[in-house]
């Protein structure tokens, strides 16, 4: 963004927020501040205020992309009323905002942006990318979508996310999540975790470790996804959709 008297930053600085501005042409080396990994400082949100010209704003989009310390940071793109419809979807940006500013409006997207990126752990709540699932409440949702799932299908998910970034053996999960009672064998996770990938989609950031089990990946191992980045070099096994599956249980 530019320092501009009707800009983003000003508007953003009126309710509040810390900003860091650079031309959309300079390098986005430049906003990050020597200090900012031992103060521990991580940006909130990216604003490109690219106005009549989006297509400067897509290119330096693409030039943050590459800096890791910008990861998985929401991206909003500011434009004028007229340049809308040159917005293209797959520009990778999150949102966009109409420019003249309502500082309301902006607020409101940022905190959007921040929600859907975000991720956390608590007692009753877990958020996983786009996946919400409230505990407390028996309730799945995915980027906001409601999902049924049997009592089974939520128990193991939950589990997963209870222990996310850990490798768990089917026998464990088995174990877990059924119960040591439970007389079926471990192929009763292979069929759940089917089904759980099936409702949830690529929302669902779970990894098949050959010979090991499954893994949710952590958000600091999101960035392996596709490259087969498990834990002690495991290589995500193949899912063989022609596998025949036998329905040890229906829920």
């Amino acid at each position: 963004m530019l320092e501009r008297e009707e800009g983003a930053s000003s508007t953003l600085r009126q309710l509040g927020a810390t900003v860091r501005t650079l031309d959309l042409w300079d390098d986005p080396v430049e906003l990050i501040g020597d200090d900012d990994d031992e103060l521990e400082i991580r940006p909130r949100a990216l604003v490109f205020e690219a106005l009549d010209r989006p297509d400067l704003a897509v290119a330096a989009l693409r030039a943050v992309r590459k800096e890791p310390y910008f990861d998985n940071v929401g991206a909003l793109i500011a434009v004028t009323v007229g340049q809308i419809a040159r917005i293209d979807p797959s520009s990778g940006f999150d949102d966009f905002c109409l420019h003249p500013y309502v500082p309301e409006e902006l607020y409101g997207r940022i905190r959007a942006l921040e929600w859907r990126r975000s991720e956390f752990a608590t007692e009753e709540r877990h958020k996983v990318a786009g996946i919400v699932v409230d505990k407390a409440g028996h309730e799945v949702y995915v980027d906001g979508r409601p999902i049924s799932l049997t009592a089974k299908e939520f128990a193991l998910l939950a589990y997963l996310c209870e222990r996310r970034g850990k490798v768990l053996s089917r026998e464990h999960l088995l174990a877990r999540v059924w119960g040591n009672r439970y007389e079926g064998g471990p192929r009763t996770v292979d069929i759940h975790v089917r089904r759980l990938r099936a409702k949830l989609g690529d929302a669902l950031p779970l990894e098949t470790l050959r010979g090991s089990g499954y893994k949710l990946r952590a958000p600091d191992t999101e960035d392996n996804k596709g490259r087969g980045g498990g834990e002690r070099g495991e290589r995500p096994e193949r899912v063989d959709e022609n596998e025949e599956v036998v329905e040890e249980e229906a829920g």
